[in-house]
C-alpha cells in the first residue's frame, strides 16, 4: 500500500485588507489543478477570502507588522486551507445568525463571515494556538468524483 501523496502550497499575506485575494488567487489555481469543478473553486475563494479577512481584522487586529499564513494541502480527493494569524482564536464556534434581524437593522449587517464559510465548505474548524496566539481556521473542500 502507497501513501498517499500531498502537495503542499504556503502563502504569507500582509495584515492588510484587500491581500485576501491573493490567498483566493491562489486557492484557485491550485482547486483548477486538482480537477474542482468552477462552481466548487468560486465557493472555495469566498471562503478563503472571508477566513483571510478575518484573520487580517480580528486575529491581527489590522497590524501590518504581522502576517497571515495560508498553508494549501492538495491530497488526492480533498484540498485543505489553512489560514494562520497571531490571535487568541475563537472561544466558541459560530452561532448561526438571524439573516431577518440583520437585514431589518436589528443586528449589526456583519457577522456572517463564518457562517458563510461553513456553509461554503465540506469542513471548518475554528482552533485557539494552546500558546495564546497563533490560532487558525482549518477548510476542508471535497473533490467530487462524478
Amino acid at each position: 500500500m502507497t501513501a498517499s501523496k500531498t502537495t503542499t502550497v504556503e502563502v504569507r499575506l500582509p495584515s492588510r485588507l484587500g491581500f485576501e485575494k491573493v490567498a483566493m488567487s491562489t486557492a484557485s489555481a491550485v482547486a483548477k489543478l486538482m480537477g474542482f469543478r468552477e462552481d466548487r473553486i468560486e465557493d472555495l475563494k469566498t471562503a478563503v477570502a472571508e477566513a483571510c479577512i478575518n484573520a487580517i481584522e480580528h486575529g491581527n487586529r489590522l497590524n501590518e507588522k504581522l502576517s497571515v499564513g495560508v498553508i494549501l494541502s492538495a491530497g488526492e480527493d480533498a484540498l485543505e486551507v489553512k489560514v494562520i494569524d497571531d490571535g487568541k482564536g475563537m472561544r466558541k464556534q459560530p452561532v448561526k445568525p438571524d439573516i431577518d434581524r440583520k437585514m431589518h437593522g436589528e443586528e449589526d449587517p456583519r457577522g456572517m463571515g463564518m457562517f458563510l464559510i461553513q456553509a461554503l465548505v465540506d469542513e471548518a474548524e475554528w482552533v485557539a494556538g494552546s500558546d495564546g496566539k497563533s490560532s487558525y481556521v482549518r477548510l476542508v473542500i471535497r473533490l467530487d468524483k462524478d
